[in-house]
């Protein structure tokens, strides 16, 4: 007979097992979890991908799926969530317990405006229509901080920026007053000001309202400031569980050292003096026309870039960091040529900002690109081999080398076994697709390579793996690097200089230490601040 919760439980889970079974195959993916969540707690879940947080999350109001056999016992308020009879479940759902999951995007319907889709649920469970409803989502969005909601009802979701929309998706949980919380990694996609707002409003919002949370993530960083109650994750399992203070300060698990301790740290490799210039911009010019009319009139411009100057040398990274909107990846087109600039674009000591296709093509090799979510990037019909030797195809090979081999040599370079090479994206972990990715843009021997939010979709001990591996293949080959990240953490690690980018300007750059040390406009402070959880001074003030 199993015991009953404590009175002050919301959610209690015991030995909760969950299997797929699919086309005879059988996978456990829960394996005799048990923790529980008591009235106005925040519980984290946290762990690698793959740890079974988020079924463990799905599974407390059965959203698995048909494939999915769930036993153990999931007791919400009292009352029995494992073989619920699915009307129970509904009530439940969306009313009791919400959910707000990572990517708003692939949450929100594209198709309705924020006034439909918040209006639905408060029909489904209230009941409330036309005036009664738009009064309660007004209420709604001046709760969650979105200004003038009066305006933005009749909006899609893409015209909100992405903390707009995690907010929207925030007054959609709480629409119908919940007990409990389930937030899924709601803050990875988003930038480090943007996230330190979301996460200081899910506090606000949980001690307003009296809810209870249970949040899913793998930034350590992030349940030190909002839980109260840790359960460690690994492979299915819980392996260790307690107060945040007692995780962080005397973990006793070796999986849990080991999160703790997965942080990119150290510094770059030094630059020699003698370090040729790779590429070099001056007062470089982005600006994207408006056209209206029939005849397409220019009555305005998008200035994404203005007047952006910098200058990396072989084996230098230059880190470029700012809010999503500020210009980075614009800026980093531009300089390869990918989108049309003002202002000259000096690479390897010759002016490229005039050349026409046929021209750049000879130099498209020696600049590479790195994009932000492996996955996307790498076509899901090509295998390994041919990801890789894509552009060995295009440019061809040197002095006649197998290109097989090649490919075999440049998956052993970034971590990978060569055996694999038959296999294609999908059959890799996100660690192992970012190598793949990496491998492509280095097996042409490039000279400058261009890393777009490389880390941010990756686990932190994944991401301190892809770290070192970046350090190391610019020490060989003394690359020269433009890191775009909104994760400062990882921009100190590997960046020599850095340059801080706010709605098209450069507001601040100078070398990584001065500017992480010292910074000397707000804003880079502001950044600073939410990065590290730090009040920075003003360094007159020191």
């Amino acid at each position: 007979m199993t015991a009953s919760p404590p009175s002050n439980t919301v959610l209690d889970v015991r030995d909760l097992t969950v299997t797929f079974r699919q086309d005879g195959a059988c996978t456990v993916a829960v394996r005799g979890v048990s923790f529980h969540v008591d009235k106005g707690e925040t519980v984290a879940l946290v762990g690698e991908s793959g740890s079974g947080k988020s079924v463990t999350a799905l599974s407390t109001v059965s959203l698995l799926g048909d494939s999915a056999e769930t036993t153990g016992s999931i007791v919400y308020e009292g009352t029995q969530m494992v073989g619920a009879p699915e009307k129970d479940l509904r009530r439940v759902r969306g009313n009791d317990i919400s959910f707000i999951f990572q990517e708003p995007m692939t949450s929100l319907n594209p198709l309705h405006t924020l006034e439909r889709q918040l209006a639905e649920s408060l029909e489904l469970h209230q009941g409330l229509t036309g005036d009664a409803a738009r009064k309660r989502i007004i209420e709604l969005l001046v709760q969650v901080g979105i200004n003038d909601p009066e305006t933005r009802l009749g909006a899609y979701p893409h015209q909100l920026s992405g903390g707009q929309r995690q907010r929207v998706m925030i007054a959609m949980a709480l629409a119908n007053g919940p007990d409990l919380l389930i937030a899924d990694e709601p803050t990875t996609a988003l930038d480090v000001t943007i996230q330190a707002q979301i996460l200081d409003l899910l506090a606000d919002l949980k001690d307003r309202m009296g809810m209870s949370m249970l949040f899913i993530t793998h930034d350590l960083g992030i349940v030190r400031k909002i839980a109260d109650r840790v359960c460690v994750m690994k492979s299915g399992e819980i392996v260790e569980t307690g107060p945040t203070a007692e995780i962080f300060g005397n973990p006793q698990h070796p999986y849990t050292r080991m999160l703790l301790s997965a942080e990119s740290t150290g510094q770059p490799n030094p630059v020699p003096d003698d370090a040729p210039e790779v590429v070099r911009t001056k007062d470089l010019r982005i600006w994207f026309p408006i056209q209206k009319g029939l005849m397409k009139r220019t009555v305005g411009h998008v200035k994404a870039v203005n007047a952006a100057s910098l200058s990396v040398r072989a084996g230098e990274t230059i880190g470029i960091v700012g809010e999503s909107g500020s210009g980075k990846t614009t800026l980093a087109l531009a300089i390869m040529r990918l989108i049309s600039s003002e202002g000259p674009v000096v690479f390897l000591g010759n002016d490229i900002q005039g050349l026409k296709s046929r021209a750049l093509r000879p130099i498209r090799g020696a600049m590479q690109i790195v994009f932000q979510d492996p996955y996307g990037s790498l076509s899901p019909r090509m295998t390994v081999e041919e990801i890789i030797a894509e552009g060995l195809t295009i440019h061809g090979t040197r002095d006649g080398q197998d290109k097989r081999q090649m490919v075999a040599a440049m998956m052993a370079e970034v971590g990978l076994d060569p055996a694999t090479m038959h296999r294609y994206p999908h059959e890799f972990s996100g660690g192992q697709r970012q190598r793949i990715a990496i491998a492509r843009a280095m097996i042409l021997r490039p000279t400058l390579v261009v890393l777009d939010e490389p880390t941010s979709a990756l686990d932190m001990t994944v991401q301190v793996q892809i770290v070192q591996l970046l350090r190391d293949l610019q020490k060989k080959y003394a690359l020269a690097y433009l890191f775009i990240s909104h994760d400062l953490r990882v921009v100190r690690a590997v960046s020599h200089k850095v340059m801080v980018m706010k709605r098209g300007d450069v507001v601040e750059q100078g070398p990584a230490a001065e500017i992480f040390d010292a910074p000397r406009t707000e804003y880079t402070r502001t950044l600073m601040a939410a990065a590290f959880g730090l009040k920075m001074e003003h360094p007159g003030h020191r």
